[in-house]
């Protein structure tokens, strides 16, 4: 039995959503006649009150198509310093759309409105980088899973209306905040300009992201979308298992969620471990003493077949999702506790 808690990203399709797989209609995406891409789109976009949406391979492609539509050369994208789009989308920011990161060192990854509107620039001064682009990431993957309130997202997008700015939501794992909070995904997509939502993550598809927005955003997107390559053909197989995802693998987050926490209430107790990031969702992230190397670690725990992620100096992330039973972590907390 492997045990594999390096990312929500390497759940395989289950038996139902293989079978929504194989028996999907499809068509050219391209040409606009995938049924099942136009389905899962309309249903999306419906589910978080947004007009329209586009099917992308990934969400660093919905994450950088959205900041390429919104910026223009030489502006400048609010986020935190945490930040997937500024830590680990290949420095897409400036490559593909030529803007810069301005950063802001929030709470575990959550900039306040407070924040937000004391970075941005004047425009009137030619010096500046015109700012343009206010991105949150929901839930934060480097903060360990934590999540924005409904009024602390609400209090940034007055700020961007008030300053004329974009608002972009990274939701790679919003559906896992979402569970937490219980907002409705309408409420919170009224906030945005655009919103990239992730289904190859916590809801277990195999590919795929979609992209949210109104109809004039998402026609430029579908346009940038294949300028970046992504256009897809019979792409109706993919998005089958995002439908199946949207409609069956939400509200089983929470197992998740309970799965992290008893992990990390097992990691505390750990006399290697110096310290345990709160566990919010499904993410687990510790910092060993000196007593034990990151490496030297999870050289242990592959040798039980426990396979985790090396996170930075001394720490390791765990994340849990739905191919992670009670057995498992039953197993891992029992090897763990054997270290």
């Amino acid at each position: 039995m492997i045990i594999d808690l390096r990312s929500d990203t390497v759940t395989k399709p289950g038996k139902a959503m293989l079978e929504a797989m194989f028996s999907a209609k499809v068509g050219d995406d391209v040409f606009g006649e995938d049924p099942t891409v136009n389905e899962l789109e309309e249903k999306a976009a419906k589910l978080f009150g947004r007009e329209a949406g586009v099917f992308c391979p990934s969400g660093t492609m919905t994450n950088q198509v959205a900041i390429k539509a919104h910026t223009q050369p030489g502006d400048e994208v609010v986020c935190d310093a945490t930040a997937h789009i500024y830590h680990y989308e290949g420095g897409g920011i400036s490559f593909n759309s030529g803007a810069q990161a301005k950063l802001i060192y929030g709470d575990r990854g959550r900039m306040t409105a407070k924040e937000v509107e004391e970075t941005i620039n004047v425009k009137l001064d030619n010096h500046l980088c015109l700012t343009q682009l206010v991105c949150v990431e929901n839930t934060v993957n480097r903060a360990g899973g934590s999540y924005y309130t409904f009024q602390q997202m609400k209090d940034i997008s007055a700020v961007c209306k008030k300053n004329n700015l974009k608002y972009h939501l990274d939701g790679a794992r919003i559906f896992n905040a979402l569970v937490e909070t219980k907002d409705k995904p309408s409420e919170l997509g009224s906030l945005f300009d655009s919103i990239s939502v992730c289904l190859s993550k916590g809801l277990g598809t195999p590919t795929g992201s979609v992209l949210l927005g109104n109809k004039e955003f998402i026609r430029k997107a579908r346009r940038i979308r294949k300028v970046f390559g992504g256009g897809m053909r019979q792409a109706g197989f993919l998005a089958a298992a995002g439908i199946y995802a949207l409609e069956n693998n939400i509200e089983r987050l929470k197992e998740d969620h309970y799965r992290a926490r008893e992990l990390g209430n097992a990691i505390k107790a750990l006399s290697f471990v110096e310290s345990v990031m709160p566990v919010d969702t499904n993410i687990v992230i510790f910092k060993l003493s000196d007593k034990m190397l990151s490496d030297d670690l999870l050289k242990k725990l592959a040798e039980q077949n426990i396979r985790a992620l090396n996170f930075g100096k001394q720490s390791i992330r765990f994340v849990t999702h739905l191919d992670f039973t009670d057995e498992m972590l039953e197993k891992t907390v029992k090897v763990l506790k054997a270290v």
